[in-house]
């Protein structure tokens, strides 16, 4: 799983994350709700071992983050909010290269099937980046974190400046990859779909975790409430 235990960063006087303590296990998506600045890229880029903490752990599969992050990156992949791709190469082609910069080697047909996985029309596989859409791009990012073959994915964001159809098309695909035993771990400002899509819901403020519930406890509206007393 993973897990959180005490962690804990600070910038200086400003206390970015505080005594943060949380697990989500294989099959969960844990949606992270909160204001802009209110720690939740810390804590993903504190499981990506990007950053080092003042003080607590991040483990990967009980494994601590930082000091051995060679091992826990294997574990697991990060989609962005603005998937950074090269638009001079097709969906395919940037598939080949990251999959290859992750250590693995898909034949055409493999690479192919990973991004009919993540929802990307066969019709476009070929074309450039450039001519995508935000949405078909996540979709590369996605097809990038299955051929990794990763556990655990980590998302910031991922649903801004999506239209509706691509917000349902990307809510099923998480849904999907959850139904396969992979964690989601998701940052987002999106309380509805939050509700629709994870299994688990944290609440930030200021760097600390003040809230936590299972989706089948609590509706959006209720949520909503929540979050705007929590805030």
């Amino acid at each position: 799983m993973l897990k959180a235990i005490n962690l804990t960063k600070t910038y200086g006087k400003h206390q970015a994350l505080s005594q943060l303590n949380l697990s989500v296990d294989k099959g969960e998506i844990f949606c992270l709700l909160g204001q802009n600045g209110a720690g939740k890229t810390t804590t993903i880029n504190l499981f990506l071992g990007l950053i080092e903490p003042t003080s607590g752990e991040a483990l990967v599969n009980g494994v601590t983050v930082r000091p051995n992050r060679n091992k826990t990156t294997k574990m697991i992949a990060y989609i962005p909010e603005v998937v950074q791709l090269y638009g001079n190469l097709s969906g395919i082609e940037n598939l080949n290269f990251f999959s290859r910069l992750a250590g693995f080697k898909y034949s055409p047909t493999q690479l192919s099937n990973f991004l009919s996985k993540a929802g990307l029309q066969e019709a476009a596989h070929q074309n450039k980046l450039s001519s995508y859409s935000k949405g078909m791009r996540q979709k590369v990012g996605i097809a990038i974190a299955l051929s990794k073959n990763a556990d655990y994915i980590f998302m910031d964001e991922p649903i801004s400046g999506l239209d509706p159809k691509a917000t349902l098309e990307f809510t099923k695909i998480c849904k999907e990859l959850s139904s396969e035993g992979k964690a989601i771990f998701m940052a987002t400002h999106d309380i509805f779909n939050a509700v629709n899509v994870g299994t688990k819901i944290g609440i930030m403020k200021e760097g600390k975790l003040v809230h936590t519930s299972d989706t089948n406890t609590i509706n959006a509206t209720e949520l909503q409430n929540l979050y705007l007393k929590t805030i």
